[in-house]
C-alpha cells in the first residue's frame, strides 16, 4: 500500500509540498517529523483502477 504524505505550514496547516511511499517508508518520516516538530497529514495514496 503506498501512502500521501503532506507536509503542513506550522501557522496555518495548509500543505506545503507532499511525497508518495510505501508504507514501509511512513513509520521513518513520521519519527524524522516527530522530532522536528513538523506536522504531518498523512492518507492512502489514490491507487489507480484495476
Amino acid at each position: 500500500m503506498r501512502f500521501e504524505i503532506m507536509r503542513l505550514d506550522d501557522v496555518d496547516g495548509t500543505p506545503v509540498d507532499s511525497t508518495v511511499v510505501d508504507a514501509a517508508s511512513v513509520n521513518s518520516i513520521v519519527q524524522q517529523a516527530a522530532a522536528i516538530g513538523q506536522r504531518l497529514w498523512i492518507r492512502p495514496a489514490d491507487t489507480p483502477a484495476s
